[in-house]
């Protein structure tokens, strides 16, 4: 598949390349990798995000390049990475009529299989490390830009290498980008210490919304708009409150509830391993991975919490 791929990159000029609405750090890294090294290429390349590129990420190189609106061009082939279903790219990239041909790369498992090329190893601990395996396939170096890249995708997806799908490979990649130069400190620090302070006072809110069920097994927390015009901050304030809940001693799922509109919520899942919160996500057509996944539930917020609780009983 890595070869094809290859054949692909080699007989033509132009590409696209997106990501998944609401994109996280593997989402942002492991495009902006596939960015730099096409550029290094001498290939003429467009990253699209539907949303904007969280601020946390703006250090990534060509980060400030991303676009958010679909150029009227054509493009001989789209690489859309990450996103489990094609419809998590976004409208505009369903819709946009100006692509030779889409190439699929992701680490999820039964992701859709909608391009004329899919590499997907649901065993691969980002995408970001896919992207890795192509480049070295083609036989060329990373450069210090791409590995600040692909070292991001990896520690974030990896939970800074605490969740399960921290295996040997994730480790050894971001030994290899380490000794490219990546500065660990320095990258720990953007993502993790360099924090504004509204998105502490919207944690502060959120922790005092904190439910847990009666056995301990799960716990959730609630972000509504109200709250988001407060502390004037936004979605891209709440990643990682899902593992407040999580880290509860006891609790073997956490849930995020997160109102993106009057009426709808969007359900965040993490699991510590014994529950396959994928299947959860997928009763509400959602989906993702065994110990993360998500979907989007319509109700008042008592009606949300009480299906999603109701299905988690019979799950536990």
């Amino acid at each position: 598949m890595i070869n094809r791929i290859l054949e692909e990159v080699a007989a033509h000029g132009s590409f696209l390349i997106t990501t998944h609405e609401s994109p996280d750090g593997d989402a942002v890294g492991s495009s902006l990798a596939l960015a730099n090294y096409l550029k290094g290429q001498g290939k003429d390349v467009t990253v699209y995000l539907c949303d904007q590129v969280p601020d946390i990420y703006m250090f990534l190189p060509l980060a400030d390049t991303v676009v958010h609106t679909l150029p009227e061009r054509a493009f001989d082939i789209c690489f859309v990475l990450d996103v489990g279903e094609f419809r998590r790219a976004g409208k505009e990239i369903s819709n946009f009529r100006g692509i030779g041909k889409f190439i699929n790369i992701d680490h999820h498992p039964d992701c859709e299989q909608f391009g004329a090329i899919n590499y997907l190893d649901s065993q691969a601990c980002a995408t970001g490390a896919l992207i890795y395996r192509i480049i070295k396939a083609a036989g060329h170096d990373v450069d210090y830009e791409t590995a600040l890249c692909i070292y991001t995708a990896v520690i974030t997806d990896t939970g800074s290498f605490r969740y399960s799908n921290a295996n040997p490979e994730a480790f050894d990649i971001a030994g290899k980008m380490v000794v490219k130069g990546i500065n660990a400190w320095s990258v720990a620090e953007k993502l993790y210490e360099s924090q504004p302070q509204n998105r502490l006072e919207l944690l502060a809110m959120a922790l005092a919304t904190l439910s847990v069920s009666k056995r301990g097994d799960y716990a959730s927390i609630v972000v509504t708009l109200d709250m988001y015009d407060k502390c004037r901050a936004d979605a891209e304030l709440t990643d990682g409150f899902i593992n407040y809940p999580r880290s509860i001693r006891g609790v073997e799922v956490a849930i995020f509830f997160r109102e993106i509109n009057e009426g709808r919520f969007k359900v965040g899942f993490r699991s510590k391993g014994k529950v396959d919160v994928s299947a959860l996500a997928a009763a509400f057509s959602g989906g993702g991975h065994h110990n993360a996944a998500g979907c989007t539930i319509s109700g008042s917020l008592p009606e949300v919490k009480q299906v999603v609780f109701d299905l988690l009983e019979k799950s536990l």
